[in-house]
């Protein structure tokens, strides 16, 4: 037995410290290839259940998928845990039948996961879970309503990332639950997780750190009241094995399930600390409910600032081809009113591991799988737009309709210089020339409609460059407006459609490039012009994942969702838009964009400030980002298109 970390005296001065640990079990991890799976059942699953009959109380978060391969492969196992959960000794906790992205799938989906899911774990382990894993840590608050109708009565949630941005909390907020503010107004109970908690724990067992020095740690978050401290939760496939996912992996200790099993019980020896169940530190909440996002981070997510939203949005192999490909098939499932089989197979295919590490083998499957489901249960997307119309051979060139007045430049790829909404009193998009603002940052030229893409140590790819311009009045009155521009990458082609009858411009951009190496690309750059807009009331409106909208206030707010984390991470923030569209402005002036997602769901970024009492403020729309899953990868061979608009919107 270990000896006690403080003494009896200190004892009687400090409050209980609430101990919890979560273990998740996800056996789709991206970097395991399928033959592994009855190897990491063996060397990691069958010793968390011997810990947690040894040691317990213990959380398990496991996915539905995980827990039909299980059975699958190893019945035992699962009655194994059924035992644990009747007798207490293990917690389950949900998380639906994939590990999915909410912030980044329409709200329907998310439904879909967490209903199969559940049902997945009446039927296999004769339990619902009462508290939910947030997938990858990726929360919005329009997740708050789908997980409070799916049953849920509270979510785990990374503390660390989402205190960094609101300096407002107290440091005593961390050690006790919390309530989640949702974007439809209702609130669900938060417990912490903690991202140094569960990396301390895991460098015990990889012989990183001694068991001294890591019940210091524990002793260290101790105070004079009752508090609740996360433990760990993250993966349980680190553990006496390696899925190879990093060439910086710590070697293979060996016993180090055994290391773990002597830091609870060294912790559980002290007369303060307290082994319990995640729900056990559900407490009733003494303050109004939180909101764990804000303008700067709408989707905070997990560990470091490399875990940002565009990891699984526009990364990976191909994120943007096979993103699209399952919003093909989510809106043929959801117009069909289809049954449960093909939404699970649609959660599956839109799980977070398919996007990340993934082997050159499970990839080459998944294209294989996700091409089958698209043959099954897919939609058509519209034919890129040919215009043989009129030559113009002058730089600017002005176009009127009914509904609108834009003003193009020629020698800049047909970039928008201005653009009036017909019921609005002055241009609300365009570009601001060089020197607009007094500050070298952002003293270039800004613009509207332009493409650019950035790769590392090389010089950057627009398309702002002369074109030969086509213009063509339609039937209707509608003017199109097309060009190519051709790069050291390929051709960009480039469709604008103004329209007459409604205050709207679409744009379908055809990306010829054999290939699209690492780098960013960024499209739209609609640069909101200073004096259009009342700087105070401006706001941002969008969907992350839920049924209803999020509204984002802007003023004093300094905001630069695309700004690099490092020189192998593009960006740091972003939004879903999952529902298609984005609103922007103030209390009398809004513009709305959409993006058509079936072809590509692309990420929105946004950049806010006041430079010298002047407004700086785009909404750029993300088709592809840099990090650490960056493999090139097609999907699909042949040119990439994205489609988007700008409109007039009311409030």
């Amino acid at each position: 037995m270990n000896a006690p970390f403080i003494s009896r005296d200190v004892a009687a001065e400090t409050g209980m410290l609430n101990l919890f640990a979560v273990f998740h079990l996800n056996l789709a991890f991206s970097s395991i290839e399928e033959e592994q799976r009855s190897d990491v059942i063996a060397r990691c699953y069958w010793p968390l259940l011997d810990l947690a009959a040894a040691h317990g109380p213990l959380g398990i978060e496991i996915t539905g998928f995980t827990l039909e391969e299980i059975a699958r492969r190893d019945p035992e196992w699962i009655g194994r845990l059924r035992g644990l959960i009747c007798s207490g000794a293990v917690e389950l906790i949900g998380s639906g039948y994939s590990q999915m992205i909410g912030p980044l799938v329409p709200a329907k989906v998310t439904e879909k996961n967490l209903e199969i899911g559940n049902a997945t774990y009446e039927r296999l382990l004769g339990a619902r879970p009462a508290l939910a894993l947030i997938n990858e840590q990726a929360y919005s608050a329009g997740l708050v309503g789908l997980y409070l109708d799916a049953g849920y009565r509270a979510i785990l949630m990374d503390w660390d990332n989402c205190a960094a941005l609101h300096p407002e909390w107290s440091l005593e907020t961390r050690y006790r639950s919390q309530r989640a503010l949702g974007a439809d107004g209702r609130s669900i109970d938060l417990i912490w997780t903690n991202t140094v908690g569960f990396q301390k724990l895991q460098r015990l067992a990889h012989g990183d750190i001694t068991l001294d020095v890591y019940l210091e740690y524990v002793r260290g978050q101790l105070g004079p009241k009752d508090r609740s401290f996360c433990l760990y939760a993250s993966d349980a496939e680190i553990f006496d094995f390696r899925p190879g996912r990093y060439r910086t992996e710590e070697r293979l200790q060996g016993n180090e399930w055994s290391c773990i099993a002597r830091a609870l019980e060294a912790v559980a020896n002290n007369p303060n600390c307290r082994l319990v169940r995640p729900s056990q530190t559900l407490v009733a909440a003494d303050a109004k409910p939180i909101r764990l996002e804000s303008a700067a981070c709408p989707v905070p997510v997990k560990k470091q600032r490399k875990y940002n939203l565009a990891r699984w949005a526009v990364t990976g192999r191909d994120d943007i081809a096979i993103n699209a490909a399952c919003e093909r098939i989510y809106r043929s499932l959801a117009q069909a009113n289809a049954d449960n089989a093909g939404w699970k197979e649609l959660c599956a295919l839109w799980a977070s591991d398919f996007r990340t590490h993934l082997t050159e083998k499970r990839w080459a499957a998944y294209c294989a799988r996700l091409t089958g489901a698209e043959q099954k249960h897919s939609i058509a997307v519209p034919q890129h737009a040919i215009v043989d119309g009129q030559v113009r051979d002058e730089r600017y060139i002005d176009v009127h309709t009914p509904a609108l007045t834009a003003w193009l430049d020629r020698r800049r790829g047909l970039a928008i210089q201005s653009l009036r909404f017909a019921a609005q009193e002055k241009p609300v998009l365009g570009g601001l020339p060089h020197g607009t603002f007094d500050d070298i940052s952002v003293q270039a030229d800004w613009y509207t409609g332009d493409c650019v893409f950035e790769a590392p140590g090389e010089a950057k790819i627009t398309d702002l460059e002369w074109c030969d311009a086509q213009i063509e009045s339609m039937a209707g009155g509608n003017v199109v407006a097309s060009a190519m521009v051709e790069t050291v990458n390929g051709p960009i082609r480039k469709t604008m459609v103004f329209h007459a009858g409604e205050p709207r411009v679409d744009f379908d951009i055809e990306f010829d490039w054999p290939d699209w190496g690492r780098g960013s690309l960024r499209l739209g750059h609609f640069t909101l012009l200073p004096d259009a807009f009342d700087p105070v009331t401006l706001s941002l409106t969008t969907h992350n994942g839920g049924k209803d909208p999020e509204t984002f206030a802007l003023h004093g707010h300094t905001i630069d969702h695309g700004a690099p984390v490092s020189f192998v991470v593009s960006s740091s923030f972003g939004f879903g838009m999952t529902e298609g569209w984005a609103e922007i402005g103030d209390a009398k002036t809004q513009v709305k964009i959409e993006v058509d997602r079936a072809v590509a769901p692309l990420l929105g970024l946004l950049t806010h400030r006041q430079i010298g009492g002047k407004l700086f403020c785009q909404v750029v729309l993300s088709a592809l980002e840099l990090d650490d899953t960056r493999k090139p990868s097609a999907y699909r061979d042949g040119p990439r298109r994205a489609r988007f608009s700008v409109s007039a919107a009311s409030r």
